[in-house]
């Protein structure tokens, strides 16, 4: 996850590039929390959103609890992202 805290929004990685499924919810929380990088809410619930798709139940307690701060529009443009980047690579 080291090695991702350093991609930027423009440069997300594929599922090949990453170490396990956790890497996902890790990068949500770098978003989330600005470790390593700025506090992004939109990819931070893009990742986190991810990550519930392939299975971490902590990453849907985290998605719920920053959807609580994000206006509906930024939501919707989370959702957005994390369903062009499932269909990019799926």
């Amino acid at each position: 996850i080291q090695s991702m805290l350093y991609v930027t929004p423009a440069q997300d990685p594929s599922p090949a590039t990453v170490p396990d499924r956790n890497a996902f919810f890790d990068l949500g929380l770098a978003y989330a929390c600005g470790h390593g990088k700025p506090v992004d809410l939109v990819h931070a619930h893009k990742w986190f959103n991810i990550a519930a798709l392939l299975g971490n139940p902590r990453a849907r307690e985290e998605r719920a609890e920053i959807a609580e701060l994000m206006t509906p529009v930024q939501i919707a443009q989370a959702q957005r992202l994390a369903r062009e980047w499932v269909l990019s690579y799926h």
